[in-house]
């Protein structure tokens, strides 16, 4: 097996790797794009990190008249093509000694109850143990009728084959997001699922919270001294939290549209981003502590009162971006005539507590955007005074302490600085923190560490259900207000998006960073 350096170390044991135990993973929806381009390859990035037990299975679940050695030809491709780690052919045939693959729809039980003769048999001569994992990589249409069929083929209750479940088996399953389509759509969804699988069995993915960046925002904020009398209303003026996409929706009509911006990033990726960026220090870093702090932040997120001068939505329309004639959102093939779903949103929230009162929020996203970059930009309130002409600082700006989560994943601090020479002239300058320069490790993607913690039953990165509907609870005024207003607002792309956004920002007397 490889031997790569391992940044998923055993906390109790630095010398040792987080590896999961004896456990097979069901994978249904196995040829989509994300399990082709990120579960596959992160599956045998673990397994090439040497963090895989032995007996680890991974099971196919797809309507394709494949036998096993198709399916195995098939996981190699995908991770010949997608993996992060250079292809050992011993990991490689080591773990396609557990692959298996059955062939079913999602409606049809006999495909299940063959899908339950496959993980005994894993059980019993591979040694997963009765530990099984069912990701959903498929539409949230279908989480129902898989998790009523996992039900009644009896891979998921006590009334389990024998040998199918064994003393302190576990079963566990994966979803995807979107996590309904607003308030009541999510605790339908919840609900359906609950009947299957008890709360701390279900793994809500957000792939953002896996990332490097986002988890050190929390190592940031709580190993170093020097932030904490600083993150707070006494000197932030405001925070922006920016989500920005250079693409278009390519062939993703028949998801995207109706969906949109601010449904398919803000309720998740930026709400989450904003709870870990003004929680409370919780008491330990344990799931409970963190689901604890985050959702004391977002039970006190409220919405300013005119959402018409604090909100912006827009969509783009046909034009150059870097030199290439790009197609408008409503010719993309797929998108009705008559849509109203915008592919750009922002909007200003407010946080109702001790550290953050009068401090805004300003989360946007969007597609066509002038640069690929997700960054939390802390902007910093102007000195109470200035020992200077106005002529000796004409160009600086607010400090700011700006979090790139990606492309570029590091920590920039802009701050004034006197120019080189005999008068006193300040101009801003900036200090730049780069992962990749800092540390030598292989940071591993974010589906790694997230895999790998549903593996071993660890879920502080994994949004819990009162977090998912506290968010639906901020975000849905805001899509029943836009409803109201008829299509979006064009805007040019390779630009930052709407006249309104600007217009946003303006009536409270500031400006969008450009990154």
């Amino acid at each position: 097996m490889a031997d790569w350096h391992n940044p998923l170390i055993n906390p109790d044991d630095r010398r040792l790797p987080r590896m999961s135990g004896p456990c097979g993973m069901v994978m249904f929806g196995i040829t989509g794009d994300l399990a082709r381009k990120k579960l596959l390859p992160a599956i045998y990035d673990l397994a090439n990190r040497g963090l895989l037990h032995p007996a680890f299975a991974l099971t196919g679940f797809a309507r394709r008249d494949w036998g096993r050695e198709s399916f195995v030809a098939f996981v190699e491709e995908q991770i010949r093509e997608h993996a992060r780690t250079p292809f050992d052919q011993a990991t490689f045939d080591h773990l396609a000694e557990g692959m298996r693959f059955v062939e079913g729809s999602f409606d049809d039980l006999d495909s299940f109850h063959k899908l339950a003769d496959v993980v005994t048999e894993l059980d019993e001569h591979f040694g997963t143990g009765g530990n099984h994992a069912f990701y959903l990589s498929i539409p949230p249409d279908w989480f129902g009728p898989v998790c009523e069929n996992l039900a009644k083929s009896g891979l998921v209750n006590d009334d389990a084959p024998e040998g199918i479940r064994e003393s302190g088996a576990w079963r566990r399953v994966v979803i995807e997001k979107p996590f309904g389509h607003d308030l009541a759509s999510a605790i339908e969804l919840n609900e359906t699922i609950r009947k299957v699988f008890p709360e701390d069995s279900i793994f809500r993915i957000d792939h953002y919270l896996g990332k490097e960046t986002v988890q050190n925002i929390l190592a940031m904020r709580f190993a170093n001294s020097i932030w904490e009398p600083l993150w707070s209303s006494h000197y932030v003026d405001h925070v922006q939290i920016t989500m920005a996409e250079t693409i278009g929706i390519g062939s993703r009509a028949g998801y995207y549209d109706g969906i949109g911006a601010a449904r398919d990033v803000i309720q998740n990726h930026l709400l989450q981003l904003l709870a870990l960026t003004a929680l409370e220090e919780p008491i330990n870093f344990s799931a409970a502590a963190l689901h604890t702090e985050k959702e004391k932040v977002l039970a006190s997120v409220t919405l300013p009162s005119d959402l018409s001068a604090h909100t912006a939505r827009g969509r783009y329309a046909a034009g150059r971006q870097a030199g290439e004639l790009v197609t408008a959102y409503v010719d993309e093939e797929g998108v009705p005539d008559d849509s109203t779903t915008e592919t750009y949103a922002a909007m200003r929230v407010d946080i109702n507590t001790r550290r953050w009162a009068g401090v805004p929020f300003y989360l946007r996203t969007g597609k066509r955007l002038g640069k690929r970059v997700t960054e939390i930009a802390l902007v910093f309130k102007h000195n109470a005074h200035m020992p200077f002409d106005n002529t000796d600082v004409p160009e600086q700006a607010q400090n700011a302490l700006v979090i790139r989560i990606q492309p570029d994943e590091g920590v920039t601090i802009r701050f004034g600085s006197k120019v080189p020479g005999t008068a006193m002239q300040i101009r801003d300058v900036t200090m730049d923190f780069d992962y990749g320069e800092a540390f030598t490790e292989n940071s591993p993607e974010a589906y790694e560490r997230l895999i790998l913690d549903v593996l071993r039953g660890d879920a502080p990165l994994f949004p819990r259900q009162s977090e998912v509907e506290l968010s639906w609870k901020i975000l849905d005024p805001v899509v029943k207000h836009w409803a109201k207003q008829g299509p979006p607002e064009d805007y040019r792309p390779g630009l930052w998006g709407p006249d309104s956004a600007d217009l946003m920002l303006a009536n409270d007397g500031r400006t969008w960073r450009i990154p």
